[in-house]
């Protein structure tokens, strides 16, 4: 639990209904009727490649276009606001671990990992910026002031796992957050993403093919052909 004093958002339940999104075309791409998960779950994602899994995460993110339906976070339905308010939503209240990582390339990578101080009230920047440099430490990166341009793969995934987790969000979304690591520094990721879940309430979603990752997770949903065919424990 955090911290007594703390205002901090430290969990968010979450209600999809009549969830679905279409191609530009009209191609239904996903169709979901309906998901309830409590605040602090932990929810993997897994099917094959194209099934949409991705566009799953990304909807729940209000990130992508040709979306219908409702994704309520708490009391609040992300697809209803405008993309201004949808932004400021996430901004607050949603950590993103993108398979693709979309770290600033003229930033270090403390930069990048504090990237979200710059979003937030003053008083609140330096104790975030301070959690970036932990979490990078924690996932053992000493880079000093070295540019991303000049990190590798595995190097750019932590930078970007370390962004997410400083943020400290309520919400926490990954994209095959393991995919770019060594099993011994995937499975020291895996053991800080269920203890961060597990000490504040945070809700954590995770699409992955990892089954290290799969097997901790409480519930675990597959995705084929756009639906879902699945849903239950991770065995």
């Amino acid at each position: 639990m955090p911290a007594m004093g703390d205002s901090r958002p430290t969990g968010l339940p979450l209600s999809v209904s009549a969830l679905e999104v279409r191609s530009p075309r009209g191609r239904v791409l996903l169709s979901l009727p309906a998901l309830e998960a409590p605040a602090g779950a932990l929810i993997g994602i897994r099917g094959p490649s194209g099934a949409g899994k991705s566009t799953l995460l990304y909807a729940l993110s209000g990130l992508i276009g040709g979306t219908t339906g409702a994704v309520r976070w708490g009391q609040t339905d992300l697809l209803s606001l405008s993309a201004e308010r949808r932004a400021a939503f996430r901004a607050r209240h949603i950590g993103m671990i993108f398979q693709d990582f979309l770290l600033f390339e003229e930033l270090d990578a403390l930069g990048n990992a504090g990237i979200t101080a710059l979003f937030r009230p003053r008083a609140e920047r330096p104790s975030l910026r301070a959690r970036a440099a932990e979490r990078l430490a924690r996932l053992g990166l000493d880079l000093g002031d070295r540019g991303v341009g000049s990190l590798s793969g595995g190097e750019r995934q932590r930078v970007a796992i370390a962004r997410a987790m400083a943020a400290e969000a309520p919400i926490l979304l990954a994209d095959e957050p393991t995919a770019s690591l060594d099993r011994a520094a995937a499975d020291r990721l895996i053991d800080d993403l269920v203890a961060l879940t597990r000490d504040t309430g945070t809700t954590l979603i995770a699409v992955s093919h990892d089954l290290h990752l799969i097997d901790r997770m409480d519930r675990v949903l597959t995705i084929e052909d756009g639906t879902l065919t699945k849903d239950g424990g991770p065995a």
